[in-house]
């Protein structure tokens, strides 16, 4: 929570420090100092329109939120290159008739909010191949993602064709590490990506454990209940583990683990120190916030989302920052334990990742 706090003062405050910024910025158009005949309350005036209009236009495409982001690295782009031109006036003495800083900040804007869309709305493959000593009983080939937020980037029919390019995969199994759906997902959509998962043909199935998101954060007013979820996935085959452990055909143990926001939410030693050490242990955390507690236990491999591989850039980190996360994206081991986030298949609520993108992982577990 303290996070989100800390977020949300940060972002409020960069955008109305942004208004105050861009209205004199925008003000320095030729054009606009025409229309204003160069009086300064007219040309503020005309400026803050167009900051409006901008902002109602992809408030209406997108979302407000999005609007936001794209209007926040408007101005940073602005500044950078602000800063540049004022370096050349100062080295060179050189001044541009044109208003370059601006139409540059335009530009640069537009290109780097598409290629952030584009790496937030498309979907990559991501491949791990991992090795232990234990006897696995050959290769174990999983197919992992986390963060679907079903509706958010695609809806159900959206997610029906990724989960067919993840049946293409051929895996043993398939894992969602939480956060499948939120509290845009229609009823419909929820069905129809239930039915979706139900069609994956994986030797010993779909497993899901839960996220901060799939319970629903305003109850019913989604239209669908949580346990309208857990009947619509156990329908069409999919196995859910809250603080549970299953053995798999002899061979491994998967742990699903409730969601860090849960109360009561077992310990990770409770819930591994039963197991038969011998055989691999896959554990299934959706928050990656427990490393230091999942690493004095026997699991080989914890797998999680969550972060969203950081989201934004120079964001990326701030998990890390705050104490919130113990990773935001990729690999590590810890005390020989392997742990695993992904940037999820899709989003919450933004559209955009920089320095990030969605995905879904094919983990190959080998024999050593």
């Amino acid at each position: 929570m303290g996070m989100w706090i800390a977020i949300l003062v940060l972002v409020l405050t960069a955008v109305g420090a942004g208004i105050f910024y861009m209205i004199h910025s925008i003000s320095r158009f030729g054009l606009i100092k025409k229309l204003a005949k160069e009086k300064p309350w007219p040309k503020r005036i005309i400026s803050l329109g167009l900051i409006v209009l901008g902002f109602g236009v992809f408030s209406i495409i997108l979302t407000p939120i999005n609007a936001i982001i794209i209007f926040l690295h408007l101005c940073i782009f602005w500044l950078i290159y602000g800063g540049i031109f004022l370096a050349i006036k100062k080295l060179a003495g050189k001044e541009f008739k044109i208003y370059l800083q601006g139409w540059l900040a335009l530009a640069t804007t537009t290109v780097y909010m598409s290629i952030a869309y584009y790496l937030c709305v498309n979907v990559w493959v991501t491949n791990y191949t991992l090795t232990t000593e234990k006897d696995l009983g050959g290769k174990l080939h999983v197919v992992m993602f986390a963060d679907s937020h079903v509706g958010a980037t695609f809806d159900g029919e959206g997610f029906a064709k990724h989960m067919e390019r993840v049946n293409a995969e051929k895996p043993d199994i398939v894992l969602i590490a939480g956060d499948y759906v939120d509290d845009g997902t229609t009823k419909e959509e929820m069905i129809r990506s239930c039915k979706a998962l139900g069609q994956i043909d994986a030797k010993y199935g779909v497993w899901f454990a839960y996220g901060n998101h799939d319970k629903g954060y305003y109850g019913s007013s989604r239209g669908f209940s949580a346990e309208e979820l857990e009947a619509e996935l156990e329908k069409n085959g999919v196995h859910i583990l809250v603080d549970e452990t299953e053995l798999i055909d002899d061979r491994f143990y998967l742990v699903g683990r409730a969601d860090k926001s849960f109360e009561d939410r077992a310990s990770a030693s409770e819930l591994i120190k039963d197991l038969d050490d011998s055989k691999y242990i896959i554990v299934m955390d959706h928050q990656p916030a427990d490393y230091a507690a999942e690493a004095k236990t026997n699991a080989d491999l914890v797998l999680s989302g969550h972060t969203h591989g950081g989201q934004l850039f120079p964001l990326t980190h701030f998990g890390l920052f705050m104490s919130v996360n113990d990773r935001t994206y990729g690999y590590e081991n810890r005390n020989g334990t392997n742990f695993l986030v992904t940037s999820g298949i899709a989003d919450w609520e933004l559209v955009f990742k920089t320095g990030t993108k969605s995905e879904y992982c094919v983990i190959d577990i080998e024999e050593k």
